[in-house]
């Protein structure tokens, strides 16, 4: 009798199917897009908090007494924070952005100066600005970057009846690239030259004539040595490169880079058991890659280029999918940057290339880095979502922004 009771109460298949029925309806009606990216999203966060959990436990020790919750807290609340980012900004019509691209791109140039002159320094760069009341830091430069690839997409995708024109087309990519890359290297040399770089592979993809594309490389040329001479790194570039070419002693990070990888095996340490960060710098931040590598080994730093890779490969796919010239070449322009960034970080953190302050995107602990490569990703998102109706209400205006 009792186990007749059981199976009765037991849920039959009809109801076990409806309800994950009712959770895939869900979830697809909430996270819209590309799916593979949500994935990607998703565990690099979840990856994000527990390495910097473990990375932080020096700098807690030193400076929190301890209390190393005090960084899980206040990174767990930013990545929070950027998948908030990611889920507001995907559910926006990708063709808005193409009217909000040179508001934000004229409001950068100020912010850019500010931080550049009067912004709080921290190792010897004046890359942040001090948000009143609050206490916290925001980098400007962030901003700038996506404005630029949002700008550059929506002045291409405007005018590619006419692209090899170079006063109505070619000019003002040429002028705002120029411009934002001089600033963005008065004080980081390493994130002008990426940002110079997606700038060249977005004209590319834009059509634009090859000859043309000289011009750009003169102008990425002319802002980096403007930028070096006027600006506050020249010195640690030079530094940077003569030691990584020339020396014959390995700099003090990377060798603890190099020990790191090289104690790690092929299955880790285990999470948490990390011995380098107690010498390495920034491991929450610009080594955060040989962090993993140490408590998660080869095969957990496979795992996360994998993610990156598969990333790059997904964004390609929107590109391919998408029917508007611009959400095809700004979706192009910010994969490109985020793969791009991943690939410099990783290559630093195994000695491919000379050391550089790139965060890894989506897996160092900072602030305004997450929350932007957030924006960028919802982004990508929307783009994913495809065509909105046109017969919704404001149609009319949403296509001819992006015209």
């Amino acid at each position: 009798m009792e186990e007749e009771n059981i199976i009765e109460n037991r849920p039959s298949k009809e109801v076990l199917t409806a309800d994950k029925h009712s959770f895939l309806t869900w979830l697809e009606s909430t996270l819209q897009g590309d799916l593979y990216i949500w994935g990607i999203i998703i565990t690099l966060s979840l990856l994000s908090i527990l390495v910097v959990y473990s990375a932080t436990g020096s700098l807690a020790y030193k400076t929190m007494d301890g209390n190393t919750g005090h960084y899980l807290f206040k990174h767990a609340s930013t990545v929070l924070l950027a998948l908030l980012a990611v889920w507001i900004c995907h559910r926006i019509d990708y063709r808005y952005y193409s009217r909000l691209s040179m508001v934000a791109l004229l409001i950068s140039v100020p912010l850019l100066l500010i931080a550049w002159k009067f912004g709080a320094n921290i190792n010897n760069a004046s890359r942040w600005i001090t948000i009143p009341f609050i206490g916290g830091t925001f980098q400007p430069s962030d901003l700038a970057k996506l404005a630029l690839i949002s700008s550059i997409a929506s002045m291409l995708s405007k005018r590619q009846n006419t692209v090899d024109d170079f006063q109505e087309t070619i000019f003002p990519v040429l002028v705002w690239t120029g411009i934002i890359c001089t600033l963005i290297g008065l004080s980081d040399i390493s994130s002008a030259i990426l940002l110079f770089i997606t700038s060249l592979l977005l004209m590319f993809i834009g059509r634009v004539p090859v000859n043309q594309l000289i011009l750009l490389v003169l102008v990425g040329f002319i802002s980096l040595m403007l930028s070096m001479y006027v600006g506050q790194r020249m010195g640690t570039f030079q530094s940077r490169i003569d030691k990584y070419f020339n020396s014959q002693e390995t700099v003090y990070q990377a060798e603890q880079s190099y020990i790191a990888i090289a104690t790690g095996g092929i299955t880790g340490k285990l999470p948490g058991n990390s011995d380098q960060r107690n010498f390495l710098p920034n491991p929450y931040s610009d080594f955060i890659y040989a962090i993993i590598i140490e408590e998660y080994g080869l095969l957990g730093g496979l795992f996360v280029l994998g993610l990156y890779l598969l990333l790059i490969y997904r964004g390609i796919v929107v590109v391919a999918s998408t029917s508007q010239p611009f959400g095809g070449i700004l979706s192009a322009g910010l994969t490109f940057s985020i793969g791009i960034q991943a690939m410099l970080n990783m290559s630093v953190a195994v000695g491919l290339v000379p050391i550089t302050g790139v965060p890894l995107p989506l897996l160092s602990m900072g602030g305004t880095s997450l929350l932007f490569t957030g924006i960028a990703l919802g982004i990508i998102l929307s783009v994913s979502r495809g065509d909105i109706d046109k017969s919704i209400g404001g149609s009319k205006v949403i296509e001819n922004a992006a015209r």
